[in-house]
């Protein structure tokens, strides 16, 4: 049996019983990532919020900030990351660690349950972005993320064209990652959970290839001019793990105080689990296609029309 085979911790592995009424949560968590497509106001969050956290961390305007060194690339990775937590990107994040809290025992067994499902998809995580960020300081300026052009009407600039394909492929894996923990699909992780983990993560860690958050440009542009695929690999792998710290840490926080508690509720009732990591991914990956794929387009005034809350 190999190491993917083995079964981790029982809340990182999905529920066996499936929800009664499948089709409707699937219809009801694909309506919630359609809503969510129309209220989400992406410069709210990455300029207000993000931004705000980044500049708060590093005590400068962050978009100003000199990146010279590498010193100064890996703290400004690592802040960035962690400010990139609140964006667009990272509610498919939520979707992935959120049934990884219901574990028993005592305190520090439940933290240990929990810290083996973490690693897998952090390793996934760091294995995507180091790739990324060798392959980003070895030939990055000539990148379609590297141009810095101001979108013009009617047409997409290279760096959103690829976050299009990028996030599209990512929403639709979603999509069938979240029929299959409802049984609709065949789920191909139904006996390696380590597996599914590793493969999450490295979903996770692509957001990077496709990402427009204008911080990871900045962190982008910078990699790609120093012309360092050691320096590129280390500063994504940090941003990277710095999208998900935050999630880290409130997951074993949870763990440690309300576990039992947690996975009592889990398996109250028949398919709860399985509902829950199913409606996350659903949610998620919706919202991906149809943000990046279709609201874009309209936002560009390439298609017509898309419904959008008065604050977009």
């Amino acid at each position: 049996m190999s190491r993917l085979d083995e079964q981790p911790s029982p809340a990182a592995d999905l529920a066996t019983e499936y929800p009664r009424r499948r089709w409707r949560l699937v219809l009801f968590s694909s309506l919630a990532g359609f809503l969510l497509t129309v209220v989400w106001s992406a410069s709210f969050v990455d300029s207000v919020i993000g931004g705000t956290v980044a500049d708060t961390m590093l005590g400068q305007d962050a978009e100003e900030m000199a990146l010279g060194g590498i010193g100064a690339g890996i703290a400004f990775a690592l802040v960035s990351g962690i400010a990139g937590t609140f964006t667009a990107c990272n509610i498919a994040v939520f979707s992935t660690m959120a049934p990884l809290v219901g574990g028993s025992g005592g305190r520090w067994q439940r933290a240990r349950l929990l810290l083996r499902p973490l690693l897998w998809l952090g390793l996934g995580m760091v294995l995507v972005s180091a790739v990324y960020g060798a392959v980003v300081g070895f030939v990055g300026t000539g990148m379609p993320q590297f141009d810095d052009a101001p979108s013009v009407p009617g047409e997409l600039s290279g760096r959103l064209v690829q976050a299009s394909v990028v996030f599209g492929i990512i929403g639709l894996v979603l999509v069938y990652l979240g029929l299959a923990a409802v049984g609709v699909v065949r789920d191909p992780f139904a006996r390696r959970p380590n597996g599914r983990l590793l493969f999450l993560g490295a979903l996770v860690g692509a957001f990077l290839i496709g990402r427009p958050f204008p911080l990871f440009r900045q962190l982008f542009r910078d990699a790609a001019e120093a012309g360092d695929p050691l320096y590129g690999a280390g500063a994504f792998v940090l941003q990277s793990l710095g999208n998900v710290v935050l999630m880290a840490v409130l997951l074993v926080l949870v763990s440690l105080f309300a576990g039992p508690r947690v996975g009592r509720w889990l398996a109250a009732r028949q398919g709860r689990l399985a509902s829950l990591t199913a409606a996350g991914m659903l949610a998620a990956g919706v919202f991906l296609v149809l943000y990046w794929n279709v609201r874009l387009l309209a936002m560009r005034d390439i298609l017509p029309w898309y419904p959008l809350a008065p604050w977009v």
